[in-house]
């Protein structure tokens, strides 16, 4: 048996941290001198030590540990999974701040290094569709729809006749319980099963449209450059529903700087109509 402070060089592990493994009940020692109350560990818990030790070094907290310990090989490693899909969506999460930082620094400094983005007004054209609509939790969650919908493409052999496109019917941004529809052309119509369904858009006369390169990111950009337009262009007014089609992204561009958008707004046209004043 080796006391506490022999047990602690030997593991290169502090007196400190054993005693908290203590009280938390993850590590706890072998005896405990009835006598001094000394604390008595023996050679055989150091490969739990060990455990405890590679499992805090990747992340897991005490409560995650202590049921660690309990789990045989399979089930650990589903948890260390888990672990690590956390992991790497804290990371982005933090990499999605450095951009926003570099964005802000760029606007300090007076728009250098600033996106351009050409305005444009063209007709869009009714689409025969193959659609989901569904209220997601947010806008990332758009992802999980395209493969919902990709996946019935596949399995139902439709063919897909043009770009695919997405129609934002919420009138308002919103940060939760975003409602989207997803839009397929297709060649001919199909026997509707939900929650796919075959129908026709609604052609829009005058749709604003601009490109968007690189990193998602640049979109808030992109509806600022809207807004300026909108502001020099009054005899139209935004209309709803906003549209977005993403010719290259995840998946197929691996670089997120090579990404290309297109972001459509529907425009209402007022004509200046001169109101004879009677006499």
């Amino acid at each position: 048996m080796f006391r506490i402070g022999e047990f602690s060089k030997l593991t290169q592990v502090s007196i400190r941290m054993l005693r908290y493994y203590d009280e938390t009940g993850i590590l706890t020692p072998a005896e405990v001198d009835k006598w001094t109350g000394h604390r008595l560990y023996s050679v055989e818990q150091i490969p739990r030590l060990n455990k405890i030790l590679y499992l805090r070094d990747s992340g897991l907290n005490v409560s995650e540990i202590a049921l660690a310990l309990t789990l045989d090989g399979q089930s650990l490693l589903r948890q260390l999974d888990k672990k690590r899909m956390e992991i790497e969506n804290a990371i982005q999460a933090e990499q999605e701040k450095l951009q926003k930082i570099e964005l802000a620094k760029s606007e300090i400094q007076g728009g250098k290094g600033e996106l351009h983005y050409n305005i444009s007004i063209k007709p869009i054209p009714g689409y025969q569709v193959l659609s989901l609509r569904r209220v997601v939790p947010d806008y990332y969650s758009e992802g999980d729809l395209w493969k919902e919908l990709s996946a019935f493409t596949r399995e139902q052999k439709i063919e897909i006749t043009g770009s695919t496109f997405s129609i934002y019917h919420d009138t308002e941004f919103r940060e939760t319980d975003v409602d989207i529809e997803l839009c397929a052309p297709v060649k001919e119509m199909g026997k509707a099963k939900e929650p796919f369904c075959f129908g026709t858009t609604e052609p829009v006369p005058h749709m604003a449209c601009t490109m968007v390169y690189g990193d998602f990111a640049n979109i808030k950009g992109a509806y600022l450059a809207f807004a300026e337009w909108l502001q020099k262009n009054s005899e139209y007014k935004m209309s709803d529903p906003m549209r977005q089609i993403v010719h290259r992204g995840p998946w197929n561009e691996k670089n997120p700087e090579k990404n290309l958008i297109e972001l459509q707004i529907p425009l209402e046209h007022h004509s200046h109509i001169e109101i004879e004043m009677p006499r």
